[in-house]
């Protein structure tokens, strides 16, 4: 995106240029990353490996910037691998398995979604799946069928869910820049646990087709969870817009003149409390937005409690009918799923029409009324997670408790469903680091088609300097 710079050293933007200049080929940087795959092993980041297809794509990605290399330099991420989370639009060759053993024999694509297309079209180069928590119904990413994903910054932690192999995979520089998908946070809140960026588009603007399967009534959205700004700003770029549906493209917002209004929050109620420090690091990055000239206008819990609360609800019913009617249609067998998830369907199967219509009714509520909050203002700052990553196991899911597996995913990331249900744009980015070296991440929402907004502000709090990334990019000297 024109105009966002990033000091970030070790991002997917420069390990592009690095191969555009010919310092290194795309075959070495995939070595290296199938190289970087197997010494991370232990993070349980990758769940599908096919090094001998990302060989052979970065083979030819060598021979197009020999024959072609205008249009080789064209591509913002030319040679650059990358992986596909296991869950979402799917990417030819590489089989959808969502993270269940449901699916062993069930979907082998032989064919790219049209988001898949467009990564591919922006030069990055498939090498394997990440792995996803069972349907994505966790905040952790820990299927039954394995691997159990950690999180590379503390591996007794969660990566988060359900895009946690993705965003381990990238904080461990196995690759600079992964797919990830977001229902309920599921981009954000594993960017958050890993110290990384993450949007959820706006909805309608990034492509869900041929098959639409993952928008799930319009709550879900895909794009990827990146190292800097940058990054997310250019691999928004290469895949918005010409979605072809189910949504009109999102028009871009009309950019503010002179400085914004800027909403923050900072507490997230007396049920799911957020922790002092996390509190503090909204009101930093709020305070450093002000130095830049934004006015900040201050919220309490009582403007969103309502807004949440319905969130919540919608998502359980959406997710649960949506899940109920996978199963039917592909005739899946139930007594491979795990508890959790064989609960989700059950619930599922009890809602009734009347009980979905009343809910997606009160999801158009729910946007209609976060409308209203930016009648007033530009950009919302607020708490991402209300906790520093939880330990492996906290969101255990073999058994039927839902209401108990939602309240913990609750606890955890209080606004993350917010933006889901609203169709807003959101953004998570780490804005410092506690005492243990973990991420302070924080969390920016702007209207629909506010993302160019969001990536700008989040550019400005990025340089600010305050935080690094552990470890290299595979490829990239450390």
């Amino acid at each position: 995106m024109p105009g966002i710079e990033s000091t970030t050293i070790g991002d997917a933007t420069a390990l592009a240029a690095a191969i555009r200049a010919g310092a290194l080929s795309a075959g070495e940087v995939m070595e290296a990353a199938i190289a970087a795959a197997s010494g991370h092993a232990e993070l349980g980041a990758v769940c599908h490996l096919d090094e001998a297809r990302g060989r052979a794509a970065a083979t030819q990605f060598d021979a197009e910037r020999a024959v072609d290399p205008a249009r080789f330099a064209a591509r913002p991420f030319a040679g650059v691998p990358t992986l596909a989370k296991d869950l979402g639009g799917p990417f030819a060759g590489f089989p959808v398995r969502a993270g269940s053993r449901m699916l062993d024999h069930a979907l082998d694509p032989a064919m790219d979604s049209d988001l898949a297309g467009r990564f591919r079209a922006a030069g990055l180069v498939p090498f394997g799946l990440t792995t996803s928590p069972e349907f994505g119904l966790s905040l952790a990413s820990e299927p039954a069928r394995g691997p159990l994903c950690r999180n590379p910054l503390d591996p007794a932690r969660t990566a988060g869910g359900s895009s946690g192999g993705a965003a381990a995979a990238v904080a461990a520089g196995i690759v600079a820049i992964a797919h990830a998908t977001d229902a309920g946070g599921s981009i954000r809140v594993p960017a958050a646990c890993c110290g990384l960026v993450g949007l959820k588009p706006t909805r309608g603007a990034v492509p869900g087709g041929p098959h639409f399967g993952n928008h799930l009534g319009g709550i879900a959205a895909e794009l990827a969870v990146c190292r800097s700004v940058r990054d997310t700003a250019a691999i928004f770029e290469a895949a918005r817009g010409r979605a072809r549906g189910p949504f009109a493209d999102p028009a871009d917002a009309a950019a503010p003149h002179g400085g914004l209004r800027i909403g923050v929050l900072t507490q997230t109620g007396a049920d799911c409390p957020t922790e002092p420090e996390r509190s503090r690091a909204v009101e930093a990055a709020a305070k450093a937005l002000e130095g830049r000239g934004h006015r900040i206008v201050a919220f309490g819990w009582p403007a969103f409690a309502g807004l949440v609360s319905a969130s919540s609800s919608i998502f359980a019913d959406i997710v649960s009918i949506n899940l109920a009617g996978l199963v039917e249609t592909l005739s899946l067998d139930l007594d491979l799923a795990e508890p959790m998830t064989r609960a989700f369907v059950e619930r599922g199967r009890r809602i009734s029409a009347t009980a979905l219509w009343t809910s997606l009714d009160a999801a158009v509520h729910v946007s209609h009324e976060t409308w209203a909050l930016f009648d007033s203002l530009d950009c919302l700052v607020m708490p991402m997670l209300a906790s520093a990553p939880l330990p492996i196991g906290s969101f255990p899911t073999d058994h039927d408790d839902t209401d108990l597996h939602l309240r913990r995913m609750q606890a955890f990331a209080p606004l993350a469903g917010l933006a889901n249900i609203a169709g807003f744009p959101a953004l998570t980015l780490p804005f410092g680091a506690d005492a243990d070296g973990l991420p302070l991440p924080v969390q920016l929402m702007a209207p629909m088609g506010g993302d160019r907004l969001l990536l700008s502000l989040a550019a400005s709090l990025e340089a600010e300097g305050r935080w690094r990334h552990r470890f290299s990019v595979a490829g990239l000297a450390a």
